[in-house]
């Protein structure tokens, strides 16, 4: 037997809800459990085979500022899925934030970013591109405070960070350590 929502109390309606739901556990238990609901995302790695560099990017996060005193993180491109399939949000997220233009992509996973407490979804991808892919300013959208700046990272030097825990965005983690097991010859000496 499952446990049911018998019913959910919306406590905010903005860029994410929150709820509390009532959960009548399998054992008759009652309890309540909060619940943060935006929807689906997407994630990406851009990085060029044959420079051997990927893509990332920083901006302010007020949530680790307000937790952790920490500004901004270095993260994969990343952004909400408004509607459509996950590879056009990806490539969409990826052209306003960094201005490459991606084709192909290489999924990774669909994944809970934070079962606990959000409805998040997540689809990761992997993509390849050139110096010529670049035909974009980036910097992200002007409309929504952005400030984007965007940051070529030699891959070496991403494994290395990924080795010494200095790679503290989940998702960018996640991506560095599937492209360095499906692609590790980008890591050696070039």
């Amino acid at each position: 037997m499952a446990p049911i929502i018998r019913g959910t109390r919306t406590v905010h309606d903005g860029w994410s809800r929150f709820l509390v739901a009532e959960v009548t556990m399998p054992d008759g238990t009652p309890i309540k459990r909060e619940i943060e609901d935006h929807g689906r995302a997407v994630g990406v790695l851009p990085y060029d085979p044959e420079r051997r560099v990927a893509v990332l990017i920083s901006q302010f996060r007020a949530a680790p500022f307000y937790a952790d005193g920490v500004p901004d993180l270095l993260e994969a491109p990343a952004g909400l899925l408004d509607e459509g399939e996950p590879e056009d949000g990806a490539r969409r997220e990826v052209f306003e934030e960094t201005g490459i233009a991606l084709g192909s992509l290489e999924r990774v996973v669909r994944a809970w970013s934070m079962p606990g407490i959000s409805t998040e979804q997540m689809d990761l991808f992997l993509a390849a591109f050139t110096a010529a892919d670049r035909t974009g300013p980036g910097g992200g959208l002007a409309s929504e405070h952005e400030a984007i700046t965007v940051h070529e990272v030699p891959l070496a030097d991403l494994a290395a960070m990924s080795d010494r825990g200095e790679l503290n965005d989940m998702k960018t983690l996640v991506l560095v350590q599937t492209l360095r097991l499906r692609r590790p010859e980008l890591f050696g000496a070039g």
